[in-house]
């Protein structure tokens, strides 16, 4: 298995998990904060080819769709040679996105989900882009990875479809990506993405619009390459219903549906007539198909291919059509989010056991640093809930660079964390968790926190310093030692009260402090002990 799949949460060979359940999240996750209740939600997915929104009310802890919009932006099709973003599909993103917020106006941000896909990963000017994509839209746009995309696409799928507890393949075709993912019910068990989609197969073999037979054959002998080191371990699973989901899918099932080649499943002969039918017509600009809308006409060919390939691959016999997707993928993880089920407090819990971190230590720096949270998150201007899972989540990982080396740790710890696939969390997010991890010890990395996106980076230090001492204060690992203290806070100015005679009487943590008021003043904070 590549090391961009993963099975369930952990990365681990499928078959090793049989009968293992997940760990679950320390009780440090879970906080004595009122849950946030939000009347409406939303979820944009900014895709390669188009961008969709749908607004949910939330009704009974369940998402009802009122509102969707869609709009054809095709990023993947305005990439220059060096792989940057051209101007002109990035105004037509924006504009896009100043009619999104328009529409949300009013909502709280805790309620809207934005997530980019596939171009925007690779796209080397992604950060400017999204500064100004974030400040058209009015709210923060989360780039995750492939594998996280596979997730959500799964469970926009499975939401969408009766309850069944037969094993899934659900596929799903997008700009730049395809992603396939194996699982039963509501959950993913093996995901895949791909590089390759409508666009860019249609754009990378028909540059030019002409369709001939040699390179329609070339294009899906690409496919068929993208497809090949991942059949094995597909056909392993097994499967016994393929579910198509995405614009590209829908739009083969309507086509051959009109056509009347087949009854409602798409079948490999009638994308083969299909396929037939577009390699008549010669030019991509002159495809007129009875059933295809007129804007995804340019990328349809390349689709069309790739469906073909993966039904001869995988040897689907058929498979049915699904409307759920990514962007409802979102909207049930956002609401799981509202309702105490982030799939990101499992995802931790699961990477901290594989890395046998020590739990009862990581509950122990935890409760101490919500502890100096609850005191300080007014003065700091911190979300109690956020900050406190931010902590929680860290304190949990701290230490699992220990199963690598004693040494450095603290980089080890954090390589994993940014690098491995957390199911829940975003890019952006996965950079800030390595940052408290990586910053739990040692000098500060100043410099990191500047990398980060501005409303993350503003965040990481302060939480940082509170995770900082709460591992200090736990040095000896006793659950006796860390005492009520008191911890006070003017902007950079802090101020570490004890109990009467405490402090004198612990001369390790009394150095530990001291050296620690030196680290911190190279960060720009004060931190006096008493």
């Amino acid at each position: 298995m590549r090391p961009g799949s993963r099975d369930l949460l952990t990365g681990t060979d499928p078959v090793t998990l049989q009968g293992r359940r997940p760990a679950r999240a320390l009780s440090t996750a879970k906080r004595n904060v009122p849950r946030k209740f939000h009347e409406f939600a939303a979820a944009i997915d900014l895709g390669s080819n188009s961008f969709h929104m749908i607004v949910a009310r939330i009704q009974n802890g369940q998402p009802i769709v009122i509102d969707r919009l869609r709009e054809m932006v095709r990023l993947a099709d305005g990439m220059d040679h060096e792989g940057n973003l051209l101007p002109l599909p990035q105004k037509r993103a924006l504009e896009c996105l100043k009619r999104f917020g328009q529409r949300l106006a009013g909502f709280p941000a805790g309620s809207v989900r934005v997530v980019g896909t596939n171009t925007l990963r690779n796209a080397l000017n992604a950060e400017s882009f999204l500064t100004e994509a974030e400040r058209a839209l009015g709210y923060p746009i989360d780039i995750i990875s492939g594998v996280e995309e596979a997730r959500l696409i799964y469970i926009g799928a499975a939401h969408s479809l009766a309850g069944s507890e037969q094993q899934r393949l659900v596929m799903d075709i997008g700009g730049s990506s395809t992603e396939l993912i194996i699982g039963t019910g509501h959950d993913p068990r093996y995901m895949e993405s791909l590089e390759m989609g409508c666009v860019t197969v249609t754009q990378d073999y028909f540059p030019d619009g002409n369709i001939t037979q040699r390179r329609i054959e070339k294009a899906w002998v690409f496919a068929q390459t993208e497809l090949e080191p991942h059949t094995g371990t597909f056909r392993r699973f097994g499967w016994q219903e393929a579910i198509g989901t995405s614009g590209t899918i829908r739009a083969v099932k309507k086509v051959i549906t009109t056509a009347g080649w087949t009854n409602g499943k798409i079948t490999e002969e009638a994308l083969r007539k299909l396929l037939a039918g577009l390699a008549a017509q010669g030019r991509i600009a002159d495809l007129r198909l009875d059933g295809l809308n007129p804007e995804r006409a340019p990328v349809f060919l390349g689709g069309v291919i790739i469906l073909l390939a993966a039904f001869e691959a995988l040897e689907i016999q058929a498979m049915m059509v699904s409307e759920g997707a990514l962007r409802e993928g979102l909207l049930y993880d956002l609401v799981g989010r509202f309702q105490d089920e982030d799939i990101r407090s499992r995802s931790v819990a699961d990477l901290a056991q594989r890395y046998h971190a020590d739990a009862a230590q990581g509950e122990r720096v935890a409760k101490s640093a919500l502890r100096a949270l609850d005191q300080v998150a007014d003065k700091w201007g911190l979300d109690r809930e956020e900050a406190g899972n931010w902590l929680s989540w860290a304190a949990q990982l701290h230490e699992i660079g220990f199963d690598i080396a004693h040494s450095r740790h603290h980089h080890h710890a954090a390589y994993i964390v940014e690098h491995c696939d957390l199911a829940g969390f975003s890019q952006q997010e996965q950079r800030l968790l390595a940052a408290l991890v990586r910053s739990h010890r040692r000098k500060l990395p100043v410099k990191l926190y500047k990398e980060l996106p501005r409303r993350i980076g503003r965040l990481a230090p302060r939480l940082t310093v509170l995770l900082r001492l709460a591992v200090i204060l736990n040095r000896s690992r006793a659950a006796s030692v860390a005492c009520d203290f008191v911890l006070q806070a003017e902007d950079k100015h802090l101020k570490l009260k004890f109990p009467a005679g405490w402090f004198k009487q612990q001369p390790l943590t009394r150095a530990d402090l001291e050296a620690e008021a030196n680290y911190l003043s190279a960060a720009g904070f004060v931190l006096e002990v008493g």
